[in-house]
């Protein structure tokens, strides 16, 4: 009798980070793969599933406009519920810290079915930086049964929590796994850009960041644009109208910048390719841009990655118009300091992270889970 796994996915960065472990479970004879998508982010993630040719065999379809964390929490434990009645997995994994990721370790645990937590023991130490990412990751680690690390760094987050170095397993991320494996496709790009120019890209999205602190990115922008006329910007805008709005009413005129809709997971690689410099508040993007020997200035005041920003490719700049303006204009003016961050350095993972993974659930399955 196969074993049935249970592989969670709600949103665009859980996509990425997941298929490279759903395509390299689906090749174990020995195993039933479920994919389960909660569609937390209902377009983001359809592009992503696609890329990797990876369909959902069970899907919420969560998504509601404006939907608030209560609701969306609430609804997503039911609906669980149901599903885990329903097909009773051996294990139930899932990666990250999304509302998804901590609703699915607390149904789990619920019904008492092994939870394997992909990228564990990620921390900032601050319940309220990233808000509510901070709270999911630190409530599904404690529910976990594996906490797959991609970090020694994570590993030791985890040990300073009381986790028994015995559960945890320091596997590297599956981010880079998904990076490595279509970094040399040829894509054509949906917006058109200027070769002449060097190209910013901005991705901004986080809550923390709604408001007053957005502005300031953006007006942190015009800046850079007006001191520097062979410059471009291009920014996929998230379609959460906190960003939307703001995104267009002050970036939306100027003909050096483009904004257009998210992009796809094909095109946004190479559009990372094709930039000179990142301006980001996504965690995917502060693990993918050094390996591909792209510098980040991090639109938080903390991070949980460290790894880049100890590397010296990643630097915090937070929301502060002169903070973000004096880092990317030095990386625009001097070329010494651009090289020491384009360094091409990848502290998260040599691209076999899901091997590791699914190595560990197969010899777990071959005895009892206790």
């Amino acid at each position: 009798m196969n074993h049935k796994v249970i592989c969670v996915v709600g949103t665009r960065p859980e996509a990425i980070k997941m298929a490279p472990i759903i395509l390299a479970l689906k090749r174990e004879p020995t195993l039933d793969v479920r994919v389960l998508a909660t569609a937390q982010h209902r377009h983001l993630l359809d592009q992503v599933m696609k890329v990797f040719n990876v369909e959902p065999d069970i899907d919420l379809d969560i998504m509601r406009p404006n939907q608030a964390l209560t609701t969306l929490t609430a609804r997503l434990l039911l609906d669980l519920d149901d599903v885990l009645l329903a097909e009773n997995p051996a294990v139930v994994l899932a990666q990250g810290d999304t509302t998804t990721v901590m609703t699915v370790a607390l149904a789990c645990f619920y019904h008492k079915i092994p939870f394997g937590h992909v990228e564990a023991g990620l921390r900032t130490w601050d319940m309220q930086n990233p808000f509510p990412e901070e709270m999911n990751r630190v409530i599904a680690g404690r529910l976990a049964k594996w906490h797959f690390a991609p970090t020694e760094s994570s590993r030791q987050n985890l040990l300073r929590e009381g986790v028994s170095d015995a559960d945890i397993a320091v596997t590297g991320n599956t981010v880079i796994d998904a990076l490595l494996s279509v970094a040399d496709r040829d894509v054509e790009l949906p917006v058109v850009l200027d070769p002449t120019k060097r190209l910013i890209l901005v991705t901004a999205h986080r809550r923390e960041n709604f408001g007053e602190p957005f502005e300031r990115v953006c007006r942190a922008l015009l800046t850079l644009l007006e001191r520097n006329p062979d410059v471009q910007v291009l920014y996929p805008v998230h379609p959460n109208p906190n960003v939307h709005e703001i995104a267009h009413r002050l970036l939306g005129k100027h003909p050096r910048v483009v904004l257009c809709d998210p992009l796809d997971y094909l095109p946004f690689v190479a559009v990372m390719k094709r930039a000179y410099l990142i301006l980001s508040d996504s965690g995917g993007v502060q693990e993918e841009a050094p390996a591909l020997g792209k510098p980040v200035l991090v639109l938080r005041h903390e991070t949980e990655r460290p790894e880049a920003v100890q590397e010296g490719v990643v630097k915090l700049v937070g929301t502060d118009f002169d903070a973000i303006v004096l880092e990317a204009q030095r990386l625009l003016d001097d070329e010494s300091a651009y090289r020491a961050m384009a360094r091409g350095v990848s502290p998260y993972g040599d691209g076999h992270a899901a091997a590791r993974i699914v190595a560990i659930l197969k010899d777990a399955l071959a005895g009892p889970l206790t």
